[in-house]
């Protein structure tokens, strides 16, 4: 079978087309850009204390720089200003909803970079992701109701506000041990990018999830436990933002209350660890936003006894599997299922196998 063969089998959207290798090209822009900018950060970060100190909430033991976020967003936005210079074809059509998304992403960095370093209320963070969420709805990216109702427009507003929060704040809240949220992020956009390659119509969704797949891969290099430096707020609420809006590119229209299920499935580890916290602190008759604890899953799992290496391996399976069954109900084919879950095994391979090796070097 020969390359055009191979890429038809897999569902690519026009696979003769030049666009498939602006993607690959994308990836691995973010992938290199991040990898490779992460110890300057990390370097300056540790001069100018922009660092998390131990504490009986946190599991380092040692004051962990918290930049990595800075680091992420600049391997997103180097690998998309490359890409649309190599190909600006390609986005002419797309750039909006591009530059839309990566609008309200730079504002959550911001946001929680500031939040990093000096601390802000709960509801300023929340604001702004109300504020950021409002910006997609305002360009077009929403999650559209179609019940027949005359409150279709609101309701429309309402689950897409939601679903964007929600998904913002459940990813930063998975943020919590070595190798975790950036693994999670990883394996949820590669998933997405296998499903939205396959519509020429969501041609934004797979440029953004290629460069914050790329990103995310070249971070856990420098973050799987042991790691030393962690991507904090900024980073967390950015891969939340725009994995989120990503997710309801394509004009994803519910008409059942069981419709965004299949979309749902993608983040379902960050959407049931966040739900079982807020109902057990609520329960508890605490604040579930401004309350710290250890009570998410991962800290299940290391009261087990479980390592960190292994907490994140066990949870990357689980978020796999999740996302091979929502790509399954998204109607993608057993090859490209097959295909995805072979290329996220490997690259998550090779990094772990990076990050060992380079310890192990060190002792």
């Amino acid at each position: 079978m020969n390359l055009y063969g191979l890429l038809q089998s897999l569902g690519i959207a026009n696979p003769g087309g030049t666009g498939w290798l602006v993607v690959v090209f994308t990836f691995v822009v973010a992938w290199v850009t991040t990898y490779r900018f992460i110890p300057a950060v990390r370097s300056f970060a540790l001069r100018v204390g922009w660092a998390d100190e131990p504490n009986a909430r946190r599991l380092n033991h040692e004051p962990l720089p918290n930049a990595g976020g800075l680091a992420i967003y600049a391997g997103v936005v180097a690998a998309l200003i490359l890409a649309t210079f190599l190909r600006p074809i390609v986005l002419e059509n797309v750039l909006a909803e591009v530059l839309t998304i990566l609008l309200g992403g730079s504002m959550l960095v911001l946001v929680g970079f500031i939040d990093d370093q000096y601390g802000l209320p709960p509801y300023i963070r929340l604001l702004a992701q109300i504020l950021a969420s409002m910006l997609l709805i305002a360009n077009g990216i929403h999650i559209q109701v179609t019940l027949g109702t005359p409150i279709d427009p609101l309701l429309s507003t309402l689950i897409t506000l939601l679903w964007v929060v929600g998904i913002t704040n459940a990813v930063n809240l998975m943020d919590g041990m070595d190798g975790l949220a950036g693994g999670i992020s990883f394996i949820t956009a590669m998933s997405l990018l296998a499903v939205s390659a396959q519509f020429e119509s969501r041609a934004a969704a797979t440029f953004l999830l290629a460069a914050l797949g790329g990103a995310a891969l070249g971070f856990l290099r420098h973050n799987f436990h042991p790691s030393h430096i962690i991507m904090g707020d900024a980073g967390a609420y950015f891969f939340g933002y725009v994995l989120a809006a990503a997710s309801i590119l394509g004009n994803l229209k519910v008409n059942t209350v069981f419709a965004i299920v299949p979309t749902a499935l993608f983040l379902l580890l960050p959407v049931l660890d966040t739900t079982q916290v807020f109902v057990r602190r609520l329960m508890a008759g605490k604040n579930p936003l401004s309350t710290p604890g250890k009570d998410h899953l991962h800290h299940r799992l290391l009261a087990l006894g479980l390592s960190q290496r292994h907490t994140a391996l066990t949870l990357w399976v689980v978020t796999l599997a999740s996302n091979l069954v929502a790509m399954r109900f998204q109607g993608m084919n057993i090859a490209v299922i097959f295909t995805t879950a072979i290329a996220i095994i490997l690259l998550l391979s090779f990094t772990v196998w990076q990050r060992i090796r380079a310890v192990l070097e060190k002792a």
